[in-house]
């Protein structure tokens, strides 16, 4: 019952700010639709979850809002990367994001838009990936203990969903190219003409539990360019995870 009830709750969360209907969130948590229904009434009768009586689409619910304030001084990240995902932005026009590991997937808990007018729309709050996907996923998944990364594999098959670029052989090669360079690179995997590149920030044991990332379109991110995002990105993770590790901000 509670991996169903948190199935429902990270759909809705994918589905902000536009909220979405009973029947698209039971196709996004792949529950019956009467199940569906009958643990979003449950969740909104806790105030978890809303739903707009005209349209009918469900939101996260205030009771959410408060939960997340009374944990948030244990995931104090956000305060130092707010101003790191500025820095970023600024810096490369491109629109700059902080993803978090949970469990095997990554799940996009902040932004900053960019200057530059064209915008890759693949990444935003609450958007999920399964590691591996997209630069952030990728990232992470990158920097795991190499019996990890096999664990994971052994029980994901991401071709199925995510199409061939997305086969095992496929990410290895990607990941082995991530551990030399440092940095990860989607090359519009997901959405054509997309690009993101990511860094993996490290929590104070050393484990890669979150990424920086940058996307945009396709004409920002030659060979050359991406080198220089990059290295940019590793700076700023490192800058990001050393202020985790000693709890301090420059």
């Amino acid at each position: 019952m509670v991996a169903r009830v948190a199935a429902v709750l990270r759909a809705v969360a994918a589905s902000e700010p536009a909220g979405a209907s009973t029947t698209e969130l039971s196709k996004m948590a792949d529950l019956a639709r009467p199940t569906t229904h009958r643990l979003l009434a449950s969740l909104a009768a806790e105030g978890l979850v809303d739903r707009d009586t005209k349209n009918g689409r469900w939101s996260l619910g205030p009771e959410l809002y408060l939960l997340g304030a009374a944990a948030g001084h244990r995931y104090d990240i956000i305060d130092y990367a707010r101003s790191v995902l500025d820095e970023l932005a600024s810096a490369t026009g491109e629109s700059a994001f902080l993803s978090a590991r949970r469990g095997d997937e990554t799940v996009c808990v902040l932004s900053q838009e960019g200057s530059f007018p064209l915008r890759s729309h693949v990444l935003h709050e609450g958007k999920r990936f399964p590691l591996g996907v997209a630069s952030a996923g990728l990232a992470i998944l990158s920097h795991m203990p190499a019996g990890d990364v096999n664990d994971y594999f052994s029980r994901k098959d991401l071709a199925v969903a995510f199409g061939g670029g997305h086969s095992e052989d496929a990410i290895r090669r990607r990941i082995a190219l991530t551990r030399t360079t440092g940095y990860s690179v989607n090359p519009a995997l997901i959405v054509e003409a997309s690009w993101g590149v990511g860094a993996a920030v490290f929590d104070r044991g050393g484990r890669p539990a979150w990424a920086l990332s940058l996307t945009g379109v396709e004409t920002r991110f030659r060979r050359e360019r991406i080198t220089e995002l990059g290295t940019l990105l590793l700076e700023h993770a490192h800058k990001l995870s050393t202020q985790l590790r000693t709890g301090t901000a420059d």
